[in-house]
This record gives structure tokens, sequence and C-alpha cells, in this order.
């Protein structure tokens, strides 16, 4: 396991795409390890920018980056749209000898929101798409597909730590930070 940096610690969150190509790059703190893996956070005013496209965190954030490196989960509280979970399959997750995490985006996503949308996999169609333009390996999809609806039913069921009061406890530490 790499070396993770001191809490309060800025770092470029990299994302890249199956073939290598940059993805999204997340500006965010390291906060610290639990039982369910690192946690790194976004406070109000970063920036998460890739190729086309930036936006800035209008409201806190935090990522459990597990150690299986198959998902990062983000967790919100207070989001413009009303986005309390939204968790990004991923592929190689891994924080780097440099002590950086990086990742490949895998498509999937699970979402919960709390503005009557309720909780569903997202992104299906680039999920489809993008299997066929990078040719995913066999089980990279089984794997993916079957972790994607086990997410889905552990955030309906609030299961730790897909429940507000883990999250919360993350978001906390990260505002009490100051940044």
């Amino acid at each position: 396991m790499s070396a993770r940096p001191d809490p309060g610690t800025p770092l470029a969150f990299r994302w890249r795409k199956w073939d290598g190509s940059p993805h999204w790059i997340n500006d965010v703190v390291y906060l610290g390890s639990d039982q369910w893996g690192d946690w790194v956070g976004q406070p109000v005013g970063w920036g998460s920018r890739r190729p086309g496209a930036s936006f800035t965190a209008a409201g806190p954030n935090v990522t459990l980056l597990p150690p299986s490196g198959d998902y990062a989960a983000t967790m919100n509280r207070d989001h413009p749209r009303k986005v309390r979970f939204y968790i990004d399959l991923a592929w190689d997750l891994r924080w780097t000898d440099a002590g950086v995490p990086e990742a490949i985006d895998m498509d999937l996503d699970v979402v919960r929101a709390d503005d009557g949308r309720g909780i569903w996999i997202d992104d299906r169609d680039e999920w489809a798409e993008h299997r066929v333009r990078y040719a995913y390996p066999a089980d990279v999809v089984e794997h993916l597909e079957t972790l994607a609806v086990d997410l889905e039913n552990r955030v309906r069921a609030e299961l730790p730590p897909f429940d507000t009061a883990t999250g919360d406890v993350w978001l906390d530490r990260l505002v009490a930070l100051g940044l």
C-alpha cells in the first residue's frame, strides 16, 4: 500500500478513461481513513475539470476511496441539485507511489437524489457505448454490472457507509478544516 499524505494535504484526484485518455481532475484534500477506506474532500469553491468542461463545488463533498478500488463514493450535503450520493464505478482506483489517488472512470454511476428522483443506476447508455468502443473485458463488465446493482441496493437500504451518518462525520471534518 502506498503511503498516504497527512490529513489536510491538497491533492489532485486524477481520472482517466479505459484507453488512458484524460478525464476528470478533482481538486481535493486528504481527510484520513476509517474502516471503509480513505476519504478525500472538496471544499466549497474548489474545482473539477476535464477536457471541455469544469465546475466549482457549490457545497462541500467528501469521497470514499475503498480498498477494493472499484468505485469512488461521493457524498454531498446541501447540494444544489439535492444529490446526496454519487458513486462512480471505477477500475484500478489506487494511490500512486507519489501519494495521489487515480482511477479509470467506468461510466456507470449510482445516484441518490433527495428531491423525489430517488435512487438509480445512471449512464447505462454511456456504459453500453463504451463497452464496445473500449472493448472492456468480459470479466470487468460482469464485475461492474453486478457491483452497480449491489451498490444501488446498499444505498437504498442505507447500509454504512452509504448512510448519511458516515458521510456526515467526514463532511464535518472537511468543514472544520476551514478551507
